[in-house]
């Protein structure tokens, strides 16, 4: 589907003002959300009058279809209210970008004709048995981050023929696909009882010998499945959830820092004999971290900035350039988990309190750290594309 492209400028303004009108509403409901394990009704029903549901969803299917670096700044700027949200919304955009491989009328029955609609998926093992026009889908996912809230999910599964046997393409790997299905048809397993990012409810899911007709199946990253042909579509989804992700780690940093600032104009720690701000260690401190806060951000949205450029010029995404994205993405998660640290340790008994802007975020970032997308092994994966070994396009 070709069309003409968007106002880039005028769609991403838009969405971050969306995303600034919002941020004390966010903010409002963080506590309600830790303690439901799921994003509040109340806060669902503003992110999705704001339509921040679809900032990656195509405009074909009333999507707002930001660039790429928006996205970033979204993400960033949602997460200095509350983590949660910032990675439901991430997860979600990333999901939706898959109604640019579907057949047209798939894709509006998902997304266009229900204002409402949210995609969700998560890693697992699955089977998808060739059926007359579709398939028989069994298997069970997990980690599905804003799955409870979800219209449709998504299982990725190995297409098996009616004997049972694997299919496999020339190169003799099987096919693998992720099929679409209604969230009612799922059937789940409460296992998200975690120290962070706890709104998301990403919980697990299953099907058993469930129906899914052909046109539901997708390869997220094919370019000969891909229906709409706007450049954002060129995006593989690991690098959109890397720099979506990074994004979610550098904001909550940002909060927790510049909480520490405004306890150090008047706290005076027991014993001390001076407010907080007049330490010379805590100013040491504060300077570092804002240079290493300062500079994983300009890494990352520079390298956003500058692979965006590539995707519009050249219609593609070269390996080399999700090299480094991979690489900005993860120094940004360790940066950010790094300042984060310091800035809890240096606010003392205070950031212990729940009631505190510390304690949720300190556990939230620890959480975002352990995921996938944190991995310290993605340094030696980009290390040894660098020294000339083959890309691990696992990662990428």
């Amino acid at each position: 589907m070709t069309r003409a492209p968007a106002a880039a400028n005028d769609a991403d303004a838009s969405a971050l003002a969306r995303v600034a009108a919002l941020k004390h509403t966010i903010l409002r409901h963080a506590e309600a959300g830790e303690q439901q394990r799921r994003l509040p009704a109340e806060l669902l029903a503003e992110l999705h009058e704001a339509r921040l549901f679809r900032l990656l969803l195509p405009r074909d299917y009333r999507g707002l279809e930001v660039s790429p670096p928006a996205f970033l700044t979204a993400m960033e700027n949602i997460a200095q209210q509350d983590a949660s949200t910032a990675w439901c919304l991430c997860q979600a955009g990333g999901c939706a970008m898959s109604a640019a491989y579907l057949d047209p009328a798939v894709s509006e029955e998902i997304w266009g004709a229900d204002p409402l609609a949210v995609l969700a998926w998560g890693p697992g093992k699955g089977r998808a048995v060739v059926s007359g026009a579709g398939y028989r889908l069994s298997g069970q996912w997990a980690f599905a981050s804003g799955g409870r809230h979800a219209t449709w999910l998504g299982g990725v599964a190995v297409i098996e023929d009616a004997d049972g046997r694997p299919r496999r393409h020339a190169d003799g790997q099987p096919e693998v696909r992720t099929l679409l299905f209604p969230a009612a048809a799922a059937r789940w397993t409460d296992i998200w009882d975690v120290i962070g990012l706890r709104a998301t409810g990403s919980d697990a899911y299953a099907v058993d010998d469930l129906y899914v007709g052909r046109a539901y199946a997708l390869n997220r990253d094919a370019a000969a499945e891909r229906r709409i042909a706007a450049r954002l579509y060129h995006y593989p989804a690991m690098s959109l959830f890397a720099q979506g992700f990074a994004a979610t780690a550098l904001g909550v940093a940002r909060a927790m820092l510049d909480a520490l600032l405004t306890l150090a104009q008047e706290k005076t720690p027991r014993l001390a004999r001076q407010v907080l701000k007049d330490d010379g260690v805590l100013q040491s401190e504060v300077g570092e971290c804002e240079a290493r806060l300062g500079a994983a951000q300009a890494f990352l949205r520079q390298e956003a900035h500058a692979v965006w450029a590539e995707v519009q010029a050249t219609d593609g995404l070269s390996i080399a350039n999700r090299v480094r994205i991979r690489l900005a993405a993860t120094h940004a998660i360790k940066q950010a988990k790094a300042v984060a640290d310091i800035a809890y340790d240096a606010a003392g008994a205070s950031a212990i309190f729940a009631n505190a802007p510390f304690e949720r975020r300190l556990r939230d970032i620890h959480t975002v750290a352990q995921q996938l997308q944190g991995r310290a092994s993605h340094f030696r994966t980009v290390g040894a594309y660098l020294l000339g070994h083959p890309a691990d396009l696992s990662v990428l």
